[in-house]
């Protein structure tokens, strides 16, 4: 897939490095990436992804733009308040890099079409604000073995980790999932959500613009994956942590005795 001149000139500093290059820089054109979330992690992401060349973006979100967003949803704009969160990335995205093709889904992921839409893409990243919803895509990027690159954030803290529990490890055993990680989906309202809660605006810029990073690697095939990692950053000490991710044998969807077999709702309501 030959690049035009002015993509030779957009990516010329993807170009000159070894690790992109023209090659790369074709796989990048050539990926198909879906975003769960226009939101707080969704707009860095969105843009570092488009920026970065990504051939086709497809965009899940059911939400429309409110001015409470713009303290940390960079995508959108004051005078797109009340259109649909996809259609303002859309918008901005074709601004930053008309050779993206950007995908809208202005709808709920739900048990009855995760499965489906996630199949579409090669990769998936999730920034989603909800454990359902976290739960339900990591589920369904299982079964149908695509690679999930998750991020979350707290007030002053967030994570990030990839998430392929469809391949093995050098050891022989499924790279964890992310129900290895937390366990069973968390009752509502032990987390609080950021409208209850805050956060800082900057943050969600911080995590999701790694989360970009982590599936430009992911695409290219370079440096280290994150998969069986957690990265955790602390905000305010400025620090970052990390902890290894081990498989667990008995969580119920990739364990030895395995009850998640398919995407049943009841799975997915916080209770």
């Amino acid at each position: 897939m030959a690049l035009s001149a002015d993509e030779i000139e957009r990516y010329a500093r993807h170009l000159v490095l070894h690790e992109v290059g023209g090659p790369g820089q074709n796989k990048l054109k050539s990926a198909k990436v879906l975003v769960v979330g226009a939101g707080g992690l969704g707009a860095p992401l969105l843009y570092y992804l488009a920026a970065a060349g990504l051939g086709t973006i497809g965009i899940i979100d059911h939400d429309t733009v409110s001015l409470s967003n713009l303290q940390r949803q960079i995508i959108h704009t004051t005078a797109r308040v009340g259109i649909p969160k996809t259609s303002s990335a859309r918008e901005t995205i074709a601004e930053l890099n008309p050779h993206v093709h950007v995908i809208e889904h202005t709808y709920r992921l739900t048990t009855d079409n995760a499965l489906e839409l996630i199949s579409d893409y090669d990769i998936v990243a999730d920034g989603c604000d909800n454990f359902p919803t976290r739960y339900l895509v990591s589920d369904a990027c299982y079964f149908a073995k695509k690679t999930l690159v998750t991020a979350a954030v707290g007030q002053f803290d967030g994570q990030l980790s990839t998430f392929k529990p469809h391949e093995l490890s050098a050891d022989g055993t499924p790279w964890p999932t992310y129900r290895c990680l937390m366990g069973d989906l968390p009752p509502r309202g032990l987390f609080p959500a950021c409208e209850e809660a805050g956060i800082l605006g900057a943050l969600p810029g911080i995590l999701g613009s790694m989360q970009a990073m982590e599936v430009i690697k992911e695409i290219l095939g370079i440096g280290d994956s994150l998969a069986g990692r957690l990265l955790m950053y602390d905000a305010l000490a400025t620090r970052f942590y990390e902890t290894r991710l081990a498989w667990n044998p008995g969580n119920p969807l990739t364990g030895n005795s395995p009850t998640i077999t398919s995407l049943q709702p009841a799975n997915y309501i916080d209770r």
